[in-house]
Order: structure tokens, then C-alpha cells, then sequence
């Protein structure tokens, strides 16, 4: 091959090489750059819906901005809850609409009153043969009463609805939110065990040996006890007041409402939080009242105990009142 016929090869070799790395598209058109300043001219119609999906460059490609924006908001949860505002004289309202509910439903209410009677012969008895170990018996009233009264909640429930209240129904109250309300019983047995040992605690420290009262509260109460007294009365004060804080209005709330032990507990404890003084004075109330209820034998707690388990479910209506409850 001559000189003229290699550099034609050249040339034309040259050529296809230039031509293969041009695009895909100006390879097939034979004027690619007019094409290209057409289509700058006159670019393509913008889409005219929103809902009409979006072209790519890429095969196969997604776009996801659509469904991304139309994903749905997060549900409200129980600690979300609003809380009413309470004023000062409410406490004494609910007592008198558990007053009203006792006197509608008497028969319930007395059964249960003699419940809380024979508790309180219990703990009697364990002050006379085990005086250690009454604190924490103390406890067990605080874990068994809110337990106690969920019968009274499911009472007042049903006359504030207009039915009857049913004695059957309310000894199985309970199994509206089981689960829940066992979770809630665990937590309330734990702290009622830290309370009993922190009780063993104090009288090991307080005393040499295992005292004896004689049976008497008089002998308890005597000045030498004083630092005694003051020390056991500090510390179930301290875990009377946080189990009152977390179940004030939580026991009510699962029996009302299907929400977990720990969102009730925490809004139990949010009412008390932001609402200290009226809450305050609602539990002053409350150990009061039972105070005076156990002086005649505890015989007073056969009226006392289910007119404050009445009101209790009222002081929960009255604190949710912003939120109406989930329809069955």
C-alpha cells in the first residue's frame, strides 16, 4: 500500500473513533448540533399535575419526593394528654359526688367498705405480734386500696352513663385492661418492697434488738422514741407520696381509656407535678379522712373507704375532662 493509501486508512480509522465516542443520540441523528440548539430553543412542556410522576434519565429510577410527603403523622401518645386546670374547691366536690354515687350503689359500696375493715384489722394484728413489719403492711394498704377500688371506678362509671351499676361487674372490673393493670400491680409490689425494707432498716438503726411496744401506742409515742418517730414517719411519707403521685389517677385511667401502665403513670405523676398544690391538698384530704375513718376500730372505713374510692374516679374525670374517652 502506498504512502496515499496509509494515510487514507489512517484518516478513516481516525474517524470511527471519533464518531463512537460521540452520544448515543448525536450518532443517530446526522446533524446533532442543530438538533441539540433546537431542543434549547424549544424545550419540552412542563408537567402540568403534581400527581403525574416525574421522568428520569436513569432507566429504572424512582422518585420518592411523593411519597415521602405524603407519609402520616405520628399518633398521639398519653403523655400528649391536655389536663384540665383544678381548682381549690374541686377536691371537695368529688368528695360529694362519691358521697352521691355511694348512697346510689350502697350495697357495693359496703362490701367493699368491709374489705378495707378487714384490712385494717390486719394490720392490727401485725402491730401486735410484729411491729416491724406494720410500715410495711402500711404499704400494702396503698398497694391494695387503689386494687381495691377498681369495682367503686367501674360503679361510677356506669352511673355516670345512666345504667345501673352492677356488683358483678364490678368484681371483674379488672379484666378491661389485664395486662396493663398486672404491669402496674408489679411496679406498686416493688415499691412496697423497698418501703418494707427501708422500714427493717430503721428499726435495726433505731433500736437494739426488736422493741416491745406493749400493745400499746402510748409506749411508741413516748419522748425517748422521739427521733424514731420522726425518721419512720419521713420515709413512708416519702414512699406514701410517690406511690399517690404515679396511681392518683392511673388505676382510673386504664379502666377508662387503653393505654399501657407506664404512659398512666407518668401522666399520674404529671398532674401531681404540675398541679402540686390542689393534688396536694387532695391527698391531705384523702389521709384525713382515713386517719380518722381507722380511730373507731377502723370501722369508719366502711364508709369512708368507698366514698373516697367514688371521689377518686371523679378526680380523674375532672382532671381529663379536655379529652373525651374512646367509645367501645
Amino acid at each position: 500500500m502506498g504512502m496515499v493509501g496509509r494515510l487514507s486508512h489512517h484518516a478513516l480509522v481516525a474517524r470511527r473513533r471519533t464518531h463512537r465516542r460521540r452520544p448515543a443520540a448525536s450518532r443517530r441523528a446526522p446533524h446533532w448540533p442543530d438538533a441539540m440548539a433546537r431542543a434549547r430553543l424549544h424545550p419540552p412542556p412542563p408537567h402540568e399535575t403534581a400527581d403525574e410522576p416525574l421522568s428520569s434519565d436513569l432507566a429504572g429510577q424512582v422518585d420518592v419526593a411523593p411519597v415521602m410527603a405524603a407519609q402520616a403523622p405520628p399518633a398521639d401518645s398519653a403523655l400528649d394528654m391536655p389536663l384540665a386546670h383544678i381548682g381549690w374547691h374541686e377536691p371537695f366536690h368529688w368528695l360529694a359526688l362519691g358521697w352521691r354515687d355511694f348512697l346510689r350503689s350502697p350495697a357495693i359500696g359496703l362490701f367493699y367498705g368491709a374489705c378495707f375493715v378487714l384490712m385494717g384489722w390486719v394490720l392490727l394484728g401485725f402491730f401486735k405480734y410484729a411491729p416491724a413489719y406494720t410500715l410495711a403492711m402500711s404499704a400494702g394498704f396503698l398497694l391494695m386500696g387503689p386494687f381495691m377500688c377498681l369495682g367503686l371506678y367501674e360503679a361510677s362509671r356506669h352511673l355516670a352513663l345512666g345504667e345501673p351499676a352492677s356488683f358483678l361487674g364490678s368484681l371483674t372490673a379488672w379484666r378491661r385492661n389485664l395486662g396493663q393493670l398486672a404491669i402496674f400491680g408489679v411496679v406498686l409490689l416493688v415499691l412496697e418492697m423497698i418501703w418494707g425494707r427501708a422500714a427493717l432498716i430503721v428499726f435495726a438503726v433505731s433500736f437494739d434488738g426488736m422493741p416491745d411496744f406493749g400493745d400499746s401506742l402510748h409506749t411508741l409515742l413516748s419522748i425517748e422514741n422521739l427521733p424514731f418517730i420522726v425518721t419512720y414517719l419521713c420515709v413512708g411519707g416519702f414512699f406514701a407520696g410517690l406511690i399517690y403521685a404515679v396511681s392518683v389517677v392511673s388505676m382510673p385511667m386504664m379502666l377508662d381509656r387503653p393505654v399501657d401502665a407506664i404512659s398512666a403513670g407518668l401522666t399520674s405523676l404529671r398532674l401531681v407535678t404540675t398541679q402540686p398544690g390542689v393534688m396536694l391538698m387532695w391527698g391531705a384530704l384523702i389521709t384525713l379522712i382515713v386517719v380518722l375513718a381507722m380511730l373507731p376500730g377502723f370501722l369508719g372505713l366502711l364508709v369512708a373507704g368507698p366514698v373516697l374510692g367514688h371521689a377518686s374516679w371523679h378526680a380523674y374525670k375532672a382532671a381529663t375532662a379536655l379529652v373525651a374517652p374512646p367509645q367501645p
